[in-house]
């Protein structure tokens, strides 16, 4: 197998790495400047990782690589906020730019929110057309598409927008979807699925929590290959009587509709009015992939977090499952939001290995 180097920017916790890794590339160097999601890399994917800002590095200390991977911090293309570009956060996609002109790796691959197909600076220019523009002036062939992770067998529906570029000359050809309702496609992996061996949540945050049965299908099997004989993160968060009273009444399936009108919240009682935001105080359906798993799973009013059966919110282990992290995966975090912020900004793995998969195709025809 081909030895492909790989320097990994605005890196997380390594869901888009662990792809790449799995796929055989040898990851070399990787920045973020989150300190627990470094210290998680740190303890899961490789060392070769340092916590810093990425506009304060000298450029002449990034490695050279076959391969640079990564996706600026997304939140200002999120369709949740105000799609500012001109802010910091924004301003990171064009040192992604600078750092691929000095590294001039053989191929990148960029991965963001669907936010950034409509956002716009302030002349009222798509940023998703200059970006790729910039990419041409480059070198780089490119190709840009919005890929949905449960069409590559992980059980949930998020769509980011994959930007892959080559300096050969060719233009990449994205895989093509193996799960879905067409004919010839595997079915979705649902929610029950990808969370029903898992043993009851505890209460303990530090806890271990042993497998009292064994995997059922292949997606469980995949998830604990590495990882023994029992699993870490698998803890409930603490409601308020209010959350218990939310979560008591929302169906499979369900959301805020479902929930009494006399319920103490103001909040609720506005969605029922006026409607929008769907997904808000949703339970999953066991038989469905789950919704986007966000930085917020923790809460009922954030995104569909309640558990498909159990009267809880889904444990920190079972958003790992979710995003397709394998069960050996441990965090390291100072804080509970400081771990849930790791989980929910990440690529999941599965999909990342897919695109890693497709990209050495190229890589290895290039050098043959």
């Amino acid at each position: 197998m081909m030895k492909i180097d790989v320097v990994s920017l605005f890196s997380g916790g390594g869901g888009l790495d662990l792809g790449f890794k799995k796929e055989g590339y040898n990851l070399v160097w990787a920045i973020d400047n989150n300190p627990n999601a470094i210290a998680t890399y740190k303890k899961n994917v490789h060392e070769n990782a340092i916590c810093g800002d990425i506009n304060e590095i000298n450029l002449d200390d990034i490695p050279k690589a076959d391969v640079i991977i990564g996706g600026p911090p997304c939140q200002s293309f999120s369709l949740a906020g105000n799609r500012n570009v001109e802010d910091a956060r924004g301003q990171l996609v064009w040192r992604y730019l600078e750092i691929i002109e000095h590294v001039q790796p053989k191929a990148f691959v960029f991965e963001n929110v669907t936010g950034l197909l409509s956002a716009k600076n302030s002349n009222k220019e798509h940023i998703i057309e200059l970006l790729k523009q910039a990419f041409r002036d480059r070198g780089y062939t490119i190709n840009a598409k919005v890929l949905n992770a449960v069409e590559y067998g992980v059980p949930q529906k998020r769509k980011r927008v994959i930007i892959v570029g080559l300096r050969n000359g060719e233009t990449f050809d994205f895989p093509l979807p193996t799960h879905g309702e067409a004919d010839g496609l595997l079915p979705y992996v649902s929610v029950e699925e990808a969370l029903g061996d898992l043993p009851a949540a505890v209460v303990d945050e530090n806890a271990r929590v042993k497998y009292l049965t064994e995997a059922k299908n292949g997606y469980q099997k995949l998830m604990r290959k590495n990882a023994g004989e029992d699993v870490s993160e698998h803890f409930i968060s603490k409601l308020s009587e209010l959350d218990k009273y939310i979560i008591k009444h929302v169906k499979p399936g369900g959301n805020y509709m479902d929930i009494p009108a006399d319920v103490k919240s103001e909040r609720i009682r506005r969605l029922q009015r006026d409607g929008g935001h769907t997904t808000c105080y949703g339970r999953l359906r066991p038989e469905c992939p789950s919704y986007t798993i966000n930085t917020y799973f923790n809460r009922p009013n954030v995104g569909c977090n309640i558990h498909y059966s159990e009267q809880r919110l889904i444990t920190v282990r079972e958003a790992l499952r979710l995003q397709s992290f394998p069960d050996d995966f441990e965090i390291v975090s100072t804080s509970k939001q400081g771990r849930n912020l790791i989980v929910g900004n990440a690529v999941p793995p599965i999909l990342a290995g897919v695109i890693a998969k497709k990209l050495r195709e190229y890589l290895e025809g290039e050098n043959d």
